[in-house]
Formats: C-alpha cells, sequence, structure tokens
C-alpha cells in the first residue's frame, strides 16, 4: 500500500481526534498492521482483532449465529455487524469489518474465490462495499488491504 494512503489516513485521524477499531476476518491483521505502521498510531488505534473462525465472530463479536447461517460469514450482513459491533465494543468512532474468501478453498456457486466485503461503520451509517478479487490468496488479501485503506481515507473528511 502506498505510504501516502497510509500518511493521509494517519493525518486525518490524528488532526479529526478519531479513533478506530478493526475486525478482520481473511486478511488476518493486516490491515491492524497497516493502521498501525506509522509513529503515533496510539493516538487513534483502539483495538484490533482477527476473529477467523464463526464461532469467534459469534463469540467476540456477538454476531447472531442466525445471520451467519443464513447469510454465510462472507456476506454484507455479517461484515456490516462486524463493523458496528467492533466500533460500539471497543467505543471508538469508526469501525472498519472486513470477511471475505481468500482461497484457495471456501468457494461456492455464488460466492468464488476472491469475494470480499469491508464494512466501514461511523456513528449515523455504515458503508459496506462487495470486491471480487482475482489473483492468488496472497494478491487477493493485499487489494483488499489496498480497498480497505481507500474505503477509510475517502469517508474521512478533508
Amino acid at each position: 500500500m502506498p505510504d501516502k494512503t497510509l500518511t493521509k489516513i494517519h493525518n486525518k485521524l490524528l488532526k479529526q481526534g478519531k479513533t478506530i477499531a478493526v475486525a478482520e476476518s481473511c486478511t488476518g491483521g493486516m490491515l491492524c498492521g497497516q493502521l498501525t505502521k506509522k509513529p503515533g498510531a496510539s493516538g487513534y488505534f483502539l483495538l484490533g482483532i482477527v476473529v477467523y473462525s464463526n464461532k469467534s465472530k459469534e463469540k467476540i463479536l456477538q454476531i447472531p449465529a442466525k445471520l451467519i447461517t443464513k447469510y454465510g460469514a462472507v456476506s454484507s450482513q455479517v461484515a456490516i455487524s462486524m463493523a458496528r459491533n467492533i466500533r460500539k465494543i471497543s467505543n471508538a468512532n469508526l469501525g472498519i469489518s472486513i470477511t471475505g474468501l481468500a482461497g484457495p478453498a471456501g468457494a461456492t456457486v455464488n460466492k468464488p474465490i476472491g469475494t470480499v466485503f469491508i464494512c466501514l461503520s461511523l456513528k449515523d451509517k455504515s458503508i459496506c462495499r462487495k470486491f471480487s478479487f482475482l489473483g492468488s490468496r496472497q494478491i487477493i488479501r493485499k487489494k483488499t488491504i489496498q480497498e480497505a485503506l481507500r474505503l477509510l481515507c475517502a469517508h474521512l473528511s478533508p
């Protein structure tokens, strides 16, 4: 990820006095790693968790099992719940979540490898985006982090 985008996010969060919390699944902590890369990140970064299994999504983030059963862990509904709940649990201004299929296994007819949902939860709304990435597991994960940072940067005030 270009350091330019990270620097923008870092500066905007600090300037605006906003805090963020992250809930990741398929990226395994990569977004947290990027957001805490710059010195001073403790001024805005409150919490980051990797909820890889459905059980951890249920227990830690309080995602209803019925929601996961009905829509699947890789869905906008679960991504929105993940982002909202991590924001509420941490008392952050912003919550961001990632859930997806980085491969090589786990694909279904309706959700091929590369299907990813990224959600940003703000106090008054949630913004959820669906992506269909192509490439290896590593490429899918890298593209996911790039898009998550773009989404975050775009929704922080100028």
